[in-house]
């Protein structure tokens, strides 16, 4: 690979980089400007929000589940199996209900909003939308950012709750009575830790709207191109999770600390 090879595939990733964040911008600023598409922001809502309450509600289950029967082999040596309540709750609200649920809305709702616009987008819906002078950002972007914004986070909650309930689930079956289980989550819990387990879901959900909304608004090739967008918008949404996810846990410890 040559340095004029190097150079074009870093002019590609830094023209992408722009526009992606000028999307992101142009949304943003959209949100507070007239006129409010109510109605759209409604319908994206029960179709990105509610259609993804039950993928998400097994998500938490299972995993608080998993996690309360991983945390009461470690604890049981050391007779600390009253912990598991606290240990399941700390670990799903902060790290795991935030990411999972939001890598679950990615690969059910970021495909799908990107498979919905690069249909439009390749069958010359978007262009006429245009041509009629119709604002492409606030119309098509601007009700799934909201909608998100407020979905992911509801979706997080429930996943954490449902979580905690799995996790006293499998503690039932090592004679761990409720009351023993709730005690033990302020122990673990802070305030700062809720406030974390929201901010991040929030930052999520706007990641795979303007994400799947920039992979589907730049859809090219036809049918393969939309399949091929979908696929690409789920990924890229994943990674970005996961590298913000990072980044966030680290500045929440900066100022906890």
């Amino acid at each position: 690979m040559n340095v004029a090879t190097i150079d074009k595939i870093l002019l590609i990733f830094f023209h992408e980089l722009q526009n992606y964040f000028t999307l992101a911008g142009r949304a943003f600023v959209r949100i507070f400007r007239r006129p409010f598409y109510y109605r759209e922001c409604t319908i994206q809502f029960d179709k990105l929000g509610f259609s993804s309450l039950f993928i998400c509600t097994l998500t938490g289950l299972f995993s608080g589940m998993v996690m309360a029967l991983q945390s009461l082999i470690q604890l049981k040596p050391f007779a600390a199996t009253s912990y598991v309540g606290g240990m399941v709750a700390v670990t799903m609200i902060k790290e795991l209900g935030p990411v999972l649920a939001a890598l679950m809305v990615a690969g059910r709702v970021g495909s799908a909003i990107t498979a919905e616009l690069g249909t439009m987008v390749v069958t010359e819906q978007v262009d006429a939308m245009r041509v009629e002078g119709t604002d492409i950002i606030k119309r098509l972007v601007v009700p799934r950012l909201i909608a998100m914004l407020i979905a992911l986070p509801l979706l997080t909650i429930v996943t954490d709750l449902i979580s905690v309930c799995g996790g006293y689930i499998m503690a039932s079956g090592y004679s761990i009575n409720p009351v023993l289980y709730i005690s033990g989550l302020p122990q673990f819990m802070q305030f700062q830790d809720l406030i974390e387990g929201v901010a991040k879901p929030a930052l999520f959900g706007a990641i795979i709207a303007i994400t799947a909304c920039y992979v589907g608004l730049n859809t090219k090739g036809g049918a393969a191109g939309v399949g091929a967008a979908a696929k690409h918008a789920v990924v890229l949404s994943s990674v970005l999770i996961l590298v913000c996810d990072f980044f966030m846990a680290k500045i929440f410890v900066v100022f906890r600390g």
